[in-house]
Parts: structure tokens; C-alpha cells; sequence
């Protein structure tokens, strides 16, 4: 679901997204908040609609969630135009796969890695731990590997190109910080245009990953910092900042954006941002600003 944390206040609206949102669901939840105006959102695959005035948000969050649309309580002064940063994870964000899961499968032990790959994202171990241990179990794969991964299995998340265009248009910059591998990362930002990368580095010898990372691990805290960096560089005025991220490593990002949303993630996650996008694409993100 979509969520605001902070719930409503009067200026603000309420903004619902799904694959099919009927008639009669809108009016009633037009009822149930005590909506003004009904407003189509154009452009995206999903529908989406802003209720205007929406100022009761009573009972909202359980009707979305039966009816499988995303929701938020949106301020009327969080425009597009004030966002100057917008972060995001990689993997199971920007992308719909789990790299080093794939890089695996190729090696035959998908399943033993995507087991601590499910562990970090959920908060039980530690991170740093956990991609040291399935980075170990790479060792020996050739880079062709990593090549055959990106050209054959990665794909980008729903709307994700909606998404970097409308934001780009607008004048904000983008940053792709992840757990993930530099490999990855820097063929994106390419691809897709992107301002910043962070990512962790696999170490190489002759062709072939030696099962250790070079140099730190880029962790919930490494992400933070770049996040934070970055943000001080843009700031000014009454800009905005905003994160977005699946996995229990993004907590510290998520937790310094002036928006933080939940994409597709983890319940702990969920419970602790802005936003949270289940039902729909990453350009529902857009929809969260007016």
C-alpha cells in the first residue's frame, strides 16, 4: 500500500493509485475522507487520481488495502519543482532482480545465496556479513557471467524510465546507491542517463571474480553518507530530497530523505517511510508530488 506516515492535515490530498480503480471505490472513498473534487492523474500505466481536500483519513488505509490500491496523503506544497535529489536502490528497485542472486544461478547455488540475500534485506543479519559470505561463493565466476546476468536477465522495474524522464525534465538529479556491484551500476548510469552511482567493487583476477570485494563495503551506512553528501551539495531554498528502497539496508538513507518511499519492499521498510508503492510502478513516485 501507500501510505502517508504522518497522515493528513488540511492542505493536503489524497493520492490513489491501482491498475483499475472503478467509479464507485473513488466516490466512496471521495465519502469516506470528505474529498472536494475527484481529479484524473494522466501519463502513467497504472490509474491514479488526486482527491482534493481530502482531510479525514480514517479508515482509508483498510479500504486501499482491500481493494489493492496504493494510497498517500499528499502535502499541497510537496511539488516536483522543490526536489533536488532523488535516490534509489538497485536491486528489486530500479531493477526487478537481485543481481548476485543471478550471478548465482549461473554457479548452480542460487538458492543458497538468495537465502542470505532474504535474510539481510529483512534486517536479521547484518549486512556487511552477508555480502562478504555470498560474494565468497562467487569466487571463480568469469566476468562474462556478470555480462551474460546484465544482457540476459536484468530488467528495469515498471516505469522506471517515466519515472528518470519526468524527473530529469524537472531538474532533479538522481542517484543510484547500492549493496550491489559497481558492474552493474555504472552500465545503468550510462544507459539511463544517471547524475550519481555508489556501489561495491568486485575484485578481479585474470577474468574472474576472486570472491572478495575491493575496497569498503557499501552498506545501509555508506549509502547514508553519499545520500547525506550529495544532498548538502543541492540543498537550498526550500528544496526536497527523497529515497527510495526495498530492503532493510536503505533504512539509513531512507530514514535522512525528506520523503522516503517503500517500493515493493520489506514490512519493515514499509513501517518506516513516507510511502510505500505495492500495486504500482516506480512512476507512481511522480504522482506523489504535484
Amino acid at each position: 500500500m501507500m501510505s502517508g506516515a504522518a497522515g493528513a492535515s488540511a492542505v493536503s490530498d489524497l493520492v490513489v493509485q491501482g491498475p483499475e480503480i472503478g467509479t464507485p471505490q473513488l466516490k466512496e472513498l471521495a465519502k469516506l475522507t470528505g474529498a472536494r473534487e475527484i481529479v484524473a492523474i494522466p501519463g502513467g500505466e497504472a490509474q491514479a487520481f488526486r482527491l482534493v481536500g481530502a482531510a479525514n483519513t480514517v479508515g482509508v488505509a483498510r479500504y486501499c488495502a482491500q481493494a489493492g490500491y496504493d494510497f498517500g496523503f499528499v502535502p499541497r506544497e510537496q511539488r516536483l519543482e522543490r526536489v533536488r535529489l532523488v535516490a534509489m536502490d538497485m536491486d528489486s528497485t530500479l531493477i526487478t532482480i537481485e543481481c548476485v542472486d543471478e550471478i548465482a544461478a549461473l554457479k548452480g547455488i542460487k538458492a543458497e545465496i538468495a537465502a542470505i540475500t532474504t535474510s539481510a534485506m529483512r534486517g536479521e543479519i547484518d549486512f556487511a556479513e552477508s555480502l562478504t559470505r555470498r560474494v565468497a561463493l562467487l569466487a571463480g565466476t568469469e566476468i562474462s557471467g556478470l555480462e551474460r546476468v546484465y544482457d540476459e536477465r536484468l530488467r528495469l522495474s515498471p516505469g522506471a524510465e517515466r519515472m528518470l524522464s519526468v524527473l530529469r525534465r524537472s531538474g532533479a538529479k538522481t542517484l543510484l546507491v547500492s549493496g550491489g556491484f559497481s558492474f552493474f551500476t555504472e552500465r545503468l548510469r550510462a544507459r539511463l542517463g544517471l547524475d550519481y552511482t555508489l556501489a561495491n567493487t568486485l575484485e578481479i583476477a585474470e577474468g574472474k571474480l576472486t570472491g572478495r570485494v575491493s575496497g569498503g563495503i557499501v552498506d545501509g551506512a555508506a549509502k547514508a553518507d553519499c545520500f547525506s553528501r550529495i544532498a548538502r551539495e543541492l540543498a537550498g531554498g526550500d528544496s526536497l530530497t527523497v529515497a527510495i528502497g526495498d530492503g532493510a539496508n536503505d533504512l539509513p538513507m531512507l530514514a535522512l530523505a525528506n520523503v522516503s518511499i517503500a517500493y515493493h519492499a520489506k514490512p519493515v521498510v514499509r513501517a518506516r517511510t513516507t510511502y510505500a508503492i505495492e500495486h504500482c510502478g516506480l512512476d507512481a513516485v511522480i504522482n506523489l508530488f504535484g
